[in-house]
């Protein structure tokens, strides 16, 4: 575990699965990835079962919950199908994102000022189970304001958009997408949220971010996947995880 006051890492080890699936039969396994990842110095593992089973499948939950000792941050749409299997697992945080089933991945974050009666019952029995609500949303304060009224403990603030502008050389969105998670983190903060963020983040992209002094954790996957391939998994994460600790240093 991250000592407190220290920015967390959290490992997204949804592409394991991706690539597993691929070929099908039960290599790579993600529950190796995830064991991997906590050796490094993740402190917490992030899985994404999407309603499609499209990478993580419903047995890579069961097995994540027997064997992980770091935190287990179960992403899931908000349907009753998710909620009951967050139910039966109660993992250590429950975060809640936007799901289309055309997408290649997640698009942008969920739109809680629209279905905020909806959301703000759905999630009273996750929280009475003893989960952390995360809801993954844009650095926006009115989404920010609607996932703060409605209950949810955590917001994760959606980078994305920020990385796809330093991917392209364009300079001024990026920047301006920077500052709009820097005010937003600060913000989501004086309302008493915890802040994490995470979509997209590289080695490139991540100082910037990592150094919000209001961000307690990152959620990074498909780049240290992707870098794993090149330099193996513990060492992509140990490089991620020194880069985070200088930008905080």
């Amino acid at each position: 575990m991250a000592a407190e006051g220290k920015l967390r890492l959290g490992v997204n080890i949804d592409h394991v699965a991706t690539v597993r699936n691929a070929r099908g039969g039960a290599c790579p396994d993600p529950l190796r990835a995830a064991k991997l990842a906590e050796e490094a110095g993740a402190d917490g593992i992030t899985a994404h079962l999407r309603e499609d089973r499209r990478h993580i499948s419903d047995a890579d939950i069961d097995g994540l919950i027997g064997v992980l000792t770091v935190p287990l941050n179960f992403e899931m749409a908000a349907t009753g199908e998710m909620q009951r299997i967050a139910l039966r697992h109660r993992p250590h945080a429950v975060c809640l994102v936007p799901e289309k089933r055309e997408e290649r991945t997640t698009e942008g974050g969920l739109d809680v000022a629209r279905e905020e009666n909806r959301l703000a019952h759905y999630i009273v029995p996750l929280r009475a189970a003893g989960c952390r609500v995360s809801i993954f949303l844009a650095a926006d304060r009115h989404q920010i304001e609607a996932a703060h009224r409605i209950g949810a403990e955590v917001i994760e603030l959606h980078t994305g958009a920020y990385c796809d502008a330093h991917a392209v050389g364009d300079g001024a969105t990026r920047d301006r997408e920077l500052s709009a998670l820097r005010e937003m983190a600060a913000y989501g903060h004086s309302l008493g949220l915890e802040v994490h963020a995470g979509h997209g983040l590289s080695y490139d992209t991540v100082q910037p971010v990592a150094a919000l002094p209001e961000l307690r954790e990152l959620n990074i996957g498909h780049f240290l996947i992707g870098e794993a391939i090149f330099r193996g998994l513990g060492p992509a994460i140990a490089e991620m995880r020194r880069l985070m600790d200088e930008a905080r240093g």
